[in-house]
C-alpha cells in the first residue's frame, strides 16, 4: 500500500469523466483501492474517488460513521465500502442543504444542496453487485464522491458562494446558513 498525492481543484484530472473499469477483480484495481483507503485515512477523509488520486477511473471509497448520520430512515452508518463503476439515482425531488468539504479543495467548506434520498449501485472488488437506497448524510457522501467521477467538485453544486468559506474562519465566525439561504427565496 502507498500514500498517493491528492489532486487539488484546478488539476485537469478532476475536470473530466472517469473511465469505466472492465474488470473490477483485476489486481491493479484492488491495489488502487488499498492505496485509496490508506490515503483517505491518512488525510482524515470520509471518502475519496480515484480521480482525486490522479487515476481517471470510476472507483470510489467511503465510510459513514454512525455519529454523522441524521434521524432520517435509511440514513445509517456504513462500513468502509469500495464501489466500482457506481451509478447514483435520486429518489424523489426533496433536497437538503449541508456543509461539505473535500480533500481536493483543502481548507474550505461550502453549503451544498443534495438529494435527500438516493439509490446507488455498483460492483465490489469481487465483481458482486452492490445496491442500496440511502438518505441523509450517507446519501450526501455518495453523491459527493460520485460527482468526482464526472468531473464535478462541490463548489460547482453550490447555489450561494457567500457560504464558501475557509474552515478556520468558519470556526471563528459561525454562519447563519438559514438566514443567507432565506435571502434568495422568492417572496410568498
Amino acid at each position: 500500500m502507498a500514500l498517493l498525492k491528492i489532486a487539488r481543484m484546478g488539476h485537469p484530472v478532476l475536470r473530466g469523466r472517469a473511465a469505466e473499469i472492465d474488470d473490477p477483480t483485476a489486481p491493479w484495481v484492488r491495489r488502487l483501492v488499498e492505496d485509496m483507503i490508506e490515503t483517505m485515512e491518512d488525510a482524515g477523509g470520509t471518502g475519496i474517488a480515484a480521480p482525486q488520486l490522479h487515476v481517471p477511473h470510476r472507483v470510489v471509497v467511503f465510510r459513514v460513521d454512525g455519529d454523522r448520520i441524521t434521524d432520517l430512515p435509511d440514513d445509517s452508518g456504513q462500513e468502509l465500502t469500495a464501489l466500482i463503476n457506481p451509478v447514483v439515482e435520486p429518489v424523489g425531488d426533496e433536497r437538503a442543504y449541508g456543509w461539505e468539504g473535500c480533500l481536493s479543495v483543502p481548507g474550505l467548506r461550502g453549503v451544498v444542496p443534495r438529494h435527500l434520498r438516493v439509490r446507488y449501485r455498483g460492483l465490489d472488488l469481487d465483481g458482486n453487485p452492490v445496491e442500496r437506497e440511502v438518505a441523509g448524510f450517507h446519501a450526501r457522501v455518495v453523491q459527493h464522491e460520485c460527482d468526482h467521477l464526472d468531473g464535478i467538485l462541490y463548489p460547482q453544486r453550490m447555489t450561494d458562494h457567500r457560504i464558501l468559506v475557509f474552515t478556520e474562519e468558519l470556526q471563528r465566525h459561525p454562519i447563519d446558513v438559514a438566514a443567507i439561504l432565506a435571502e434568495n427565496e422568492p417572496p410568498r
